[in-house]
């Protein structure tokens, strides 16, 4: 089953790498585990590493935008 798009906000970035990096790229995407392309698993292993350096405290953990919950004027509860 293949999993629902990321709704969250992407920004591109270029990266450049070498032809062998690629190609390993390239193989891993053909099992679709890690993406479907070298781009998409490119993005996802260096995803994960950062999740991982973070789970060590040698990245900062990511910052959330704090926003005010107010209850509905038409909440009848």
């Amino acid at each position: 089953m293949a999993r629902p798009k990321n709704s969250a906000e992407t920004t591109q970035l270029t990266l450049s790498t070498t032809p062998q990096v690629k190609q390993l790229l390239e193989e891993l995407s053909t099992s679709g585990y890690y993406g479907k392309n070298a781009a998409e698993t490119a993005a996802i292993l260096l995803t994960e590493k950062i999740r991982e350096l973070q789970a060590k405290g040698q990245a900062p953990a990511p910052r959330y935008r704090v926003t005010e919950i107010r209850p509905d004027d038409n909440d009848q509860s």
